[in-house]
């Protein structure tokens, strides 16, 4: 079944406040093949929230996970994330239309910290296979 159009312009809830860790980041950066010598966040890391904020839409909407796909992902910074910062996620539904029997669905996070300042976005396209896939 489609996903339903008028989810395009929902906002989601944040997600928990996620207070960043060098641990964290250590074990991010260990997961991902690389090593941390302390300072910034690697750019990817905020895909930990990125991807909460995505469980919880999915969650929502009764999407199955095991049907999506991931197509691209994307990340703008207004600053770098640093070891101290908490911060939350807001997904919204940015863009979808189907194609094939499939949804493609465009979503936006804003990743704020404490004081709800922007420190970074992300876009990300996500392929909902149909039925038939």
């Amino acid at each position: 079944m489609p996903v339903d159009q008028s989810l395009v312009g929902r906002e989601f809830p944040p997600t928990s406040p996620y207070a960043v860790s060098e641990e964290q980041v250590r074990a991010f950066v260990a997961a991902t093949g690389g090593s941390y010598d302390g300072g910034p966040a690697p750019a990817t890391f905020p895909i930990v929230l990125a991807f909460d904020a995505m469980n919880a839409f999915l969650e929502a909407e009764s999407i199955d996970l095991f049907r999506i796909v991931h197509g691209e992902q994307r990340f703008a910074y207004e600053r770098p994330v640093v070891p101290g910062d908490v911060l939350t996620a807001t997904l919204t539904v940015a863009t979808l239309r189907q194609i094939a029997g499939n949804d493609i669905i465009g979503t936006t996070s804003r990743i704020t910290d404490e004081a709800g300042a922007l420190v970074c976005s992300t876009s990300a396209t996500l392929v909902h296979r149909g039925a038939d896939a």
